[in-house]
């Protein structure tokens, strides 16, 4: 009686509640602290496993770089573009090379599918190297001082010959006599004479070109057909000033879809990246048709 009349007993069923609930959130304390440990275990065990396949990464590429040096097919030792006094220069010294009969190896390698038993015995295992440079005139000499690769302006017919130095024709790199060198973009024609470095005689213009589709005129088609044939009018002009010139020697340059329409006429040709107006443009192939990539083995 007294024990209901003060509540004591409402009281006692509320402090049964509380510790009811309070076992139920140890409960759920203990639960999350278990899934934190185990969630921190986890993450420590990816972490091992994280480190020790970095450290086989880390392995793999060391014994990749070895096997790289070993074999000497990993990557060229040293690569140089070559022009004017610095390409004159490296000529100069492949000219001194003097060594005992047969014991230097001149070949211009034209296909990468196709190196001459002569080089795959000299370069060995650096035979990679030599199919990635092609085409390119080789130079190997057999005491293993210089095996390098160059590119070549003018390219000559393959070969592959030992002799007591290297046989280089320098009009293979360098400019020498008379010749011409025609510039031929879709939009523009540069013609220049020279004699060695020296432009003699110049000629060139642009032409029009229709540059891009205008929507709700001509038919995307129709475009392509208007513009094929501009640039078809454009090449004929530019055979016709190209058999106007008097230089025998002729190199053409320029966009890569239009050469194949000069190969017949040109002792060589070269796709190039000139922009800007006629005389300009021509003075910057003139200059990238002539430069040279150097590549040691």
């Amino acid at each position: 009686m007294l024990e209901e009349l003060f509540g004591r007993r409402s009281l006692k069923a509320r402090i049964e509640e509380l510790e009811e609930e309070k076992r139920h959130l140890q409960r759920q304390l203990d639960a999350e602290q278990d899934r934190r440990a185990d969630a921190v275990s986890d993450r420590q065990a990816a972490q091992e496993r994280v480190n020790r396949l970095e450290d086989r990464v880390t392995e793999l590429e060391d014994r990749v770089q070895r096997q790289q040096g070993q074999s000497g097919h990993g990557e060229f030792r040293r690569e140089e573009t070559l022009s004017d006094e610095r390409l004159e220069g490296v000529l100069d010294r492949l000219d001194s090379v003097e060594t005992g009969p047969e014991g230097a190896l001149t070949a211009y390698v034209a296909d990468e599918h196709d190196l001459p038993a002569a080089v795959r015995d000299a370069v060995g295992d650096d035979a990679p190297l030599v199919r990635r440079a092609a085409p390119c005139l080789l130079v190997v000499d057999d005491a293993g001082l210089v095996a390098t690769t160059l590119s070549t302006p003018v390219s000559p017919e393959p070969f592959a010959e030992w002799r007591d130095g290297f046989a280089i024709d320098r009009t293979w790199f360098e400019p020498t006599g008379e010749y011409a060198v025609a510039l031929v973009r879709s939009d523009l024609f540069a013609l220049g004479e020279y004699v060695g470095r020296e432009r003699i005689a110049f000629h060139g213009f642009d032409s029009e070109l229709k540059s891009q589709h205008s929507k709700g005129g001509f038919s995307q088609a129709r475009f392509e057909r208007l513009r094929d044939a501009q640039i078809d009018t454009h090449v004929d002009r530019c055979l016709a000033a190209i058999e106007e010139r008097d230089a025998e020697r002729l190199y053409v340059v320029g966009e890569r879809s239009l050469l194949s329409k000069f190969a017949d006429r040109a002792d060589a040709t070269q796709p190039v990246d000139a922009t800007g107006e006629p005389e300009a443009a021509l003075a910057d192939a003139v200059h990238e048709f002539w430069r040279v990539q150097l590549r040691v083995l």
